[in-house]
């Protein structure tokens, strides 16, 4: 498949573009316009209201007037360098128009004493008179027509002007091709939407500032088929997973049973809801793709735990995979007594495993002699062989890409694949990064938990919070000091956490505390979780490589310093460390004053409320989907139009529509198809054009 003909327009360099030769083309690049198509996309950012009025009486400074004068004097420059001014006139009252550094005749050939012109700039007020100090245009009356009654204004970089992105803006809107609507017609109708053509042309030739803003219905159109494109791509990547024949896996619950009468409480009505919805996935011979989302402490392992033993029941295999060798430790140790309640073998595979134990451990998996295996990447490896893998579990899916979720499947013949995050994530952004996904949340806690209290806690009472700690010390308790990240630069990271390491060391004695960072080699940092872990140190000092999933119940206290610097959701899964076990547990965060608007609000959002959906959304408000998760590292799409903030309610309508779609049109073939197939070439989904060829 190739590109429809239709679009190669679009597709062309940038410079093809009126006033865009090679070097202003480099410059565009630096904002990302390096075809039509991309100047299409590439949206104004605000506008100026360049109507023609009469006079600037009445007018409150400091604003953009249009208006029509007759030019009076030049004054020039009193010393060198100075303004130049010249007087002109409107229909009621007279001000002055300001020049520096005018060359030669310029201002005598556009502005002839005695001739009518239309100026049109920043009209200000400076020392109690009018004045526009450089005028953005200089008309004469019988060319003001060309002057648009609202300029859009766009995003510049050097070597850019307006004048020259509105001239390309202009070409491009001049190649629009004719297309076939690809949106739901009902929807279009319902939504008073434009066509995608006609969407352009409104939001490049804006009217008015609501023309602009991201209720207007050409933007809604316009950020609606880029989130549609990008669902219709996760819709085509669900089908292909699910086309690819799954196997049923029906358990018959009897070590199931066996747990659940070890276990000291009963599951929460989330935790059975969620083990229920994939028992039912598992059953079918489609492929199960699901992602299990539970807030901190919600009870994720015991239903993970469920769903392996259910692949067991069936007579098959279960694997876990963990990010880091720390937790898939971790998970070993938190399922080791259900194991043992149910009377199945787990194992653990890590890079550590080598010689003849890993060869004794790959022949027990390759029987099938080991049931469930916890593993980390080393799991990947070419000579790791099941004997009837069935379900695959991965924690942590930010770790992992799509490719790798297809790979773990492919370990097993069509193994079921579920997928755990322990971060609460607003529902705009879980469907534009799990959109392939079929999504079960944990939205209760188990009985049990005791609630963090929370408290802040400024940096100069910092010698109270030591000696508090010093009490709680001698109570027995165990307490996670962490050190904020600075300036992004892991070695400022690591003088912080060594010096406090010291400070706390000499004022809390020798032996009792440890560190952990990033830039450690991991076996030591595995030697320093073990000492905190197994009580040997009883504080444990780190910077933010603790935040996922570390499990150590007897740690009751966590203290957070500069914890203005980290994000909600950061904070929020730190905090998570604590109250595991059955003591009271706090959470001290330490701020340096005086706190922004912002910070303040984030740190008593984290004081008020433990509901990490909550948290989640509060902080997709204040920070934009893109900081939300990290770009970079979380697989989410870069919309260049949608706002996953103010739009959110559109991306769910989008996923629906594509799913909708194709269930009634899986190869795309009918009318509407064709016309989507267009769109996909258009946004680029060169995945999704690759499953449909495919398919």
């Amino acid at each position: 498949m190739s590109r429809p003909a239709v679009l190669f327009p679009l597709f062309a360099g940038v410079e093809t573009l009126p006033g865009v030769g090679a070097k202003t083309a480099r410059n565009l690049e630096q904002i990302d316009i390096a075809r039509p198509r991309d100047m299409l996309f590439t949206l104004p950012v605000s506008g100026v209201d360049r109507a023609l009025r009469d006079t600037i009486v009445g007018i409150t400074p400091p604003t953009t007037v249009t208006v029509e004068v007759t030019v009076g004097a030049h004054v020039p420059p009193r010393r060198k360098g100075g303004p130049a001014r010249v007087f002109v006139r409107d229909a009621k009252t007279e001000f002055q128009l300001v020049f520096f550094h005018a060359r030669g005749d310029f201002l005598t050939r556009h502005l002839p004493t005695g001739q009518r012109r239309v100026v049109s700039g920043k009209l200000e007020i400076f020392d109690g008179l009018a004045q526009i100090v450089h005028p953005d245009h200089i008309l004469r009356p019988e060319e003001a027509g060309d002057l648009p009654a609202f300029e859009p204004i766009y995003p510049l970089t050097a070597g850019v002007t307006q004048k020259l992105m509105q001239k390309a803006a202009e070409g491009a809107l001049d190649r629009l091709p004719d297309l076939a609507e690809w949106a739901d017609p009902p929807l279009v109708a319902r939504e008073g939407w434009p066509s995608w053509a006609d969407a352009l042309r409104a939001m490049h030739r804006p009217a008015q500032m609501a023309d602009l803003s991201p209720n207007a219905p050409a933007r809604q159109r316009l950020a609606y088929d880029e989130l549609f494109a990008h669902q219709l791509t996760l819709a085509l990547a669900r089908s292909a997973l699910r086309r690819g024949k799954g196997r049923a896996s029906k358990g018959d619950g009897h070590l199931r049973q066996r747990v659940l009468a070890a276990l000291p409480y009963r599951p929460t009505g989330a935790q059975d809801r969620a083990v229920a919805e994939i028992v039912a996935d598992m059953a079918s011979d489609r492929r199960m793709n699901r992602l299990l989302q539970g807030d901190v402490g919600s009870g994720k392992t015991l239903v993970a735990f469920l769903a392996l033993l259910n692949a067991v029941e069936a007579g098959g295999q279960g694997v876990m995979m963990a990010p880091t060798e720390i937790l898939a430790r971790q998970h070993l140790d938190g399922l080791r007594p259900l194991a043992e309640s149910a009377g199945v073998r787990l194992d653990i595979l890590t890079g550590r495993d080598r010689g003849a134990e890993r060869v004794a451990k790959l022949a027990d998996l390759a029987a099938g002699k080991i049931a469930i295996l916890v593993g980390t990447h080393a799991v990947f490896q070419k000579d790791v062989a099941f004997a009837d893998l069935r379900l695959a579990i991965i924690d942590e899916q930010h770790r992992f890409g799509v490719s790798q979720r297809m790979e773990l499947g492919a370990k097993g013949h069509a193994a079921d694949v579920l997928v755990m995050t322990a971060t609460p994530i607003p529902r705009s952004l879980s469907l534009a990064q799990y959109g392939d996904m079929d999504v079960s949340v944990l939205d209760e806690k188990p009985a049990g938990r005791k609630p963090v209290k929370t408290a802040l806690v400024s940096t100069q009472r910092m010698e109270e919070v030591v000696d508090h700690l010093r009490r709680a010390l001698h109570e027995g308790r165990r307490a996670y000091w962490v050190c904020p990240l600075v300036e992004e630069s892991e070695l400022v990271d690591l003088t912080a956490a060594e010096e406090r390491f010291r400070m706390l060391r000499a004022t809390l004695g020798e032996g009792v505390v440890g560190l952990v960072h990033g830039q450690m080699p991991p076996a030591e940092k595995d030697a320093a979780m073990a000492d905190f872990v197994a009580g040997r140190t009883r504080v444990l000092v780190a910077t933010t490589v603790i935040e996922v999933g570390v499990n150590v119940p007897e740690a009751s206290i966590m203290v957070i310093e500069r914890a203005e610097s980290f994000g909600l959701a950061q904070l929020h899964q730190l905090r998570g460390r604590v109250g595991r076990g059955t003591e009271a547990s706090t959470c001290l965060l330490m701020y340096q004053a005086p706190l922004s608007d912002t910070a303040e609000r984030r740190l008593s959002i984290l004081r008020e409320t433990e509901d990490g959906f909550r948290i989640a959304e509060e902080d997709l408000a204040m920070r934009g989907a893109g900081d939300l998760i990290g770009t970079a590292q979380s697989g989410l799409p870069r919309f260049r139009i949608a706002d996953l903030e103010r739009q959110a309610g559109l991306m769910a309508i989008a996923q629906s529509d594509a799913r909708r779609l194709l269930a009634e049109d899986p190869g795309l073939t009918g009318a509407r198809g064709e016309a989507v197939r267009v769109l996909l070439w258009l946004m680029e989904q060169d995945r999704a054009i690759r499953l449909i060829s495919v398919g």
